[in-house]
């Protein structure tokens, strides 16, 4: 928009200071070629003045280079064929003499070296003709300096204006830039951003209606995570006392089975509650080591693995640890669902693989299971076809598109299901002393 009304300015300034400038510097031309020509004409009407009046030709020839000296160049062409104030006649002169003689009448004539002004007087020796001559540079005399002053004018002008339409184009488009800024900070998830209200006044009232819309946006989000969180609380309650009461079956098996609908109803209310409690990020979090976060949450896995007769495989590259654009607790997280779905929704003995490799895009982290795997067709919130709501796939996937990854699901080498996760690269974060300790998280079983 800068450029814009910056280049329209300019062509419409230089438009109106070239319509003025050329006919100004024609008239500049004009009014000198005047002034010559008058002079020239004043020049030899003195003259003819004296060759009327001054009979001494001595006289006549001094008074006659004297004036020729001060002014254009003069001379008398008398009619015995004698020359006053020159030795010779210019030959482009001669036809025009002529001319004058025969007609007994003043006019100019035009030359290739400027214009002669010719004034014929009847004297006793004939018709002289007195010649006064305005050179080329006579004409033009002052015209090239008055149009250096008149161009240096009109680009001071052009200059002028481009400078105000700057000006003026940045009051414009800088509050705007700052506005779109703002827009893209909020859309980027930082809702504290807030516009300057400043510009011209419609762009300063665009400025305060976006800072109201992200308050009450902010407004709206906080209202909503207190909303979860208010219903999470609500409902601990009753699922504590439903817990309570699976104690009170007694078929073993029918207990058992409750209380594992118990738990995964117990994981998804806290998953929503985290999940609505979850600050918003900023969008370049730092770099995480994928392959020791892997190995952390695999180890914390292991035991729950040995007791239910899985076989937990691990392959990661040791040539150079795998860092990726993702915040350490959202890659834990991100691996905890994933193998609570596996140790949730396969049964007990289906084997277990979690694999790290590099890809051109960035890191990959599969993990795969010989469990039944899904149905055909993406799965979809709230139903997985598998006796699962499908939470923590859609959890994974939302984790996964914040950091800039993606989710694909399909048919593992076990047989069942292998999410592969892929995440942005990130480079190596400098070395800073000692490898931070992994706190092992609460068990979401």
């Amino acid at each position: 928009m800068r450029t814009r009304i910056i280049w329209l300015v300019a062509a419409t300034t230089s438009a109106v200071v070239v319509a003025f400038v050329v006919p100004l510097c024609l008239l500049v031309q004009g009014v000198a070629r005047d002034r010559a020509l008058n002079r020239a004409l004043d020049q030899a009407q003195r003259v003819a003045t004296l060759l009327i009046s001054v009979d001494n030709v001595g006289d006549l020839d001094r008074s006659v280079t004297g004036l020729s000296s001060e002014g254009p160049r003069v001379l008398i062409a008398r009619g015995d064929g004698t020359v006053v104030g020159a030795t010779t006649i210019p030959s482009e002169s001669m036809n025009a003499i002529a001319k004058a003689r025969s007609s007994t009448t003043a006019f100019t004539e035009e030359l290739a070296t400027g214009i002669d002004v010719l004034v014929p007087v009847i004297s006793e020796t004939g018709t002289d003709v007195v010649l006064a001559h305005a050179s080329d540079s006579e004409l033009r005399a002052g015209v090239a300096r008055a149009w250096l002053v008149i161009g240096g004018l009109g680009a001071l002008l052009i200059a002028g204006a481009i400078a105000m339409a700057r000006e003026l184009s940045r009051r414009i488009s800088v509050p705007v830039t700052d506005l779109a800024e703002v827009a893209h900070r909020l859309r980027g998830g930082d809702i504290g951003a807030r516009a300057t209200q400043a510009g011209p006044p419609e762009v300063a009232e665009l400025g305060g209606a976006l800072n109201q819309l992200a308050e009450r946006i902010e407004d709206l989000i906080a209202a909503e995570r207190e909303n979860v969180a208010d219903l999470g609380h609500r409902l601990r309650t009753p699922v504590t006392a439903l817990r309570l009461d699976t104690d009170l079956v007694a078929d073993d098996g029918v207990a058992e089975r409750l209380r594992d609908h118990v738990d995964h109803l117990q994981r998804s209310i806290d998953a929503v509650v985290r999940d609505a409690r979850r600050p918003v990020r900023e969008p370049l979090p730092a770099a995480t080591e994928v392959c020791r976060v892997v190995r952390a949450r695999c180890d914390f896995w292991r035991p729950l693995a040995e007791d239910q007769d899985r076989v937990l495989t691990i392959d990661i590259p040791t040539a150079a640890p795998a860092h990726a654009r993702i915040p350490e607790q959202d890659l834990e997280e991100l691996l905890d669902t994933l193998l609570d779905n596996v140790f949730a929704h396969t049964p007990e003995g289906a084997p277990v693989a979690v694999r790290v490799h590099s890809a051109p895009s960035g890191v990959v982290v599969d993990v795969a299971d010989g469990g039944p795997g899904l149905p055909d067709g993406p799965p979809q919130r709230g139903s997985s076809g598998s006796g699962s709501t499908g939470l923590g796939l859609d959890i994974v996937a939302r984790i996964a598109r914040q950091a800039g990854g993606q989710l694909h699901l399909r048919r593992s080498y076990l047989g069942g299901l292998s999410a592969t996760v892929s995440l942005p690269l990130a480079p190596a974060p400098e070395p800073d002393g000692a490898e931070p300790v992994l706190r092992p998280r609460a068990a979401r079983r």
